[in-house]
């Protein structure tokens, strides 16, 4: 089965493998674009190699201009015909790559030369979840005025707010909240942009979240809240905002798992006595059985224990 699934990978490498632009001054065209070497780029289209030749893995002379931020270069390829929309192997275009690299300007050219917004990489992200995952929040803005979607996924079922949230980019979240990201989606996994903050402990990305609205108590797949994840992780801070934010303290996951039995495992004893302050029952039982203090008991976790008896 691992093979075939390769089969349709492998297929696209060798094609564009066997119309990599490889001689010499191909090479060279890509060298010159990348360095920003306007002189060479036009001696050598003027003398007839293809504006667009790719190397082995689909990356052509503007994909290297624009990575590179080289303006001027880019103008020239552009005026001379480069196909803005063209996909290296893994999917990327000139346009992912402008975001990836976090350049407004060039982004701003392609798009008004007819870069498609909604391109996708292999990985299924967009210009928009790029930028986001980056933190480049005055990329964001601009590909958000030309119509970027706000609410589209990649594979994993993750949008750019998830990726903002989870990277600890506190104004690219609020950004992409003011042009209505949906705060409560959920990934393949059920994990919220919230859930993927309090894993991190991003405590500002967690008030930005909270104060939009997120459901303080939504729930993954295998049941675990925001509070649970922040607890499992040692994050106290972020632990301690959720609860006095309202979050509860015995919502347990689908295995029956409380914040306080995962704050028992850990051994933490700051983190067992900052939910007990805030309500969280001793005598509450996972599926297995078990309370709080029977898992500090097991993990010997003797500090703890003494705070659950």
């Amino acid at each position: 089965m691992k093979t075939i699934r390769l089969i349709p990978a492998l297929f696209l490498l060798f094609t564009v493998s066997s119309y990599a632009g490889n001689s010499q001054d191909e090479k060279d065209l890509r060298l010159a674009a990348g360095i920003g070497d306007v002189e060479t780029v036009t001696k050598l289209l003027d003398k007839g190699v293809p504006v667009d030749s790719p190397n082995k893995f689909g990356k052509n002379p503007l994909m290297m201009a624009v990575e590179n931020d080289n303006f001027e270069t880019v103008v020239l390829l552009l005026n001379r015909g480069a196909d803005v929309n063209v996909r290296t192997v893994a999917g990327c275009t000139a346009l992912t790559f402008a975001a990836e690299n976090g350049h407004p300007a060039l982004s701003a050219m392609l798009l008004e030369r007819g870069a498609h917004l909604h391109d996708r990489t292999r990985a299924g992200w967009d210009a928009l979840m790029i930028a986001s995952r980056y933190g480049i929040t005055d990329m964001v803005e601009q590909l958000l005025s030309k119509g970027a979607d706000p609410k589209a996924s990649d594979k994993h079922g993750r949008n750019a707010l998830m990726m903002a949230a989870e990277k600890n980019h506190t104004a690219t979240s609020e950004m992409l909240l003011k042009h209505n990201a949906e705060i409560d989606s959920k990934d393949k996994n059920g994990s919220t942009a919230l859930i993927l903050a309090a894993d991190q402990g991003h405590v500002d990305v967690i008030e930005v979240l909270l104060k939009r609205g997120a459901d303080i108590n939504a729930q993954d797949d295998d049941g675990a809240t925001a509070l649970i994840w922040s607890v499992s992780q040692g994050e106290y801070e972020s632990a301690e905002q959720l609860v006095k934010a309202g979050a509860d303290v015995n919502l347990a996951d689908t295995d029956g798992v409380t914040p306080l039995m995962e704050a028992a495992r850990n051994g933490s004893a700051h983190m067992v006595q900052l939910l007990l302050q805030h309500g969280a029952k001793k005598a509450d039982k996972d599926s297995d059985g078990h309370t709080a203090a029977d898992i500090a008991e097991k993990k010997k976790q003797q500090k703890v224990l003494s705070l659950l008896k």
